[in-house]
């Protein structure tokens, strides 16, 4: 891997691992257009715990107190009825199915779900679900009205993001809509949802990422260092732009941005100009 790879597909994971739009579908094509490679889906799951960095920092005195509030919630029966330890329990419980199917379909997820074919196909089919749900749901629930069901069903939809082009934060904003949940509120406990398989991909994949024996570019530890490090930084002025943004504006301008990247990924496959692998 080339040191202006390593940085610019940094800079790509910060910007686009919190929006409807699919980081690693972005890397992905990033990649294939103009440096004739693919990163790998390790680098993605590396970089990634930069951009959850992020989300530890800017969510630190919520994560503290749900996190406390859970502990001791353990034997304190008198706190058990506080959002923060239901939080603690949805994200626990809304994390097994990503952790499950991850693990069961981890050789897949790495070789065929890469496939641009179907991530650009995959980029514009959930393109129109997240456009149903921007126009169908109701938007009623803040984030205190959160039930297991909620954080089940959004533990769902995270998992399908486990295919490059679905777009993990797309998936579970997309669910939350279709509950009657607010953007903001869905878009919180995404970010709180992350935290555990994000985080624990990351750390499992550390070793795949140097791993010489496949295809495609292999970073040196300092490339990955600064590719992280980036990532962090610009994913931490993502999620205030983010949670800015939802508050005020509908994802439409998302659903429109995938489906041009979509087909002009589509375009580029037709022509030859990339290739599908």
């Amino acid at each position: 891997m080339s040191w202006i790879e390593a940085i610019v597909l940094g800079i790509v994971q910060g910007l686009t691992e919190f929006l409807p739009v699919s980081s690693s579908a972005h890397l992905r094509i990033t990649s294939a257009i103009f440096f004739e490679q693919d990163a790998g889906a390790s680098f993605t799951a590396v970089t990634q715990l930069g951009t959850e960095a992020a989300v530890l920092l800017y969510f630190a005195k919520d994560i503290w107190r749900i996190g406390r509030t859970w502990v001791v919630g353990l034997w304190d029966r008198s706190v058990r009825t506080s959002l923060d330890y239901r939080m603690g329990w949805y994200v626990i419980v809304g994390s097994i199915p990503i952790g499950v199917l991850g693990f069961l379909f981890k050789d897949q997820i790495r070789a065929t779900a890469r496939n641009l074919w179907l991530v650009a196909t995959v980029l514009i089919v959930f393109a129109f679900v997240l456009a149903f749900a921007e126009y169908w749901g109701r938007q009623t629930r803040r984030v205190e009205n959160l039930t297991l069901r909620d954080g089940i069903i959004m533990g769902f939809a995270q998992a399908m993001a486990l295919v490059p082009g679905v777009s993990r934060s797309g998936a579970t904003l997309t669910a939350g809509l279709f509950l009657s949940l607010t953007r903001e509120a869905a878009a919180r406990y995404s970010f709180l949802l992350a935290i555990p398989a994000v985080v624990m991909s990351g750390v499992f994949s550390v070793p795949d990422v140097f791993d010489t024996s496949g295809t495609g570019s292999i970073p040196t530890v300092a490339q990955m260092v600064v590719a992280t490090a980036i990532a962090f930084a610009v994913g931490y002025a993502a999620i205030a732009w983010l949670l800015r943004y939802v508050a005020h504006h509908t994802l439409y301008v998302f659903v429109l941005y995938r489906v041009a990247l979509g087909t002009l990924v589509l375009g580029l496959l037709m022509t030859g100009t990339i290739s599908a692998t």
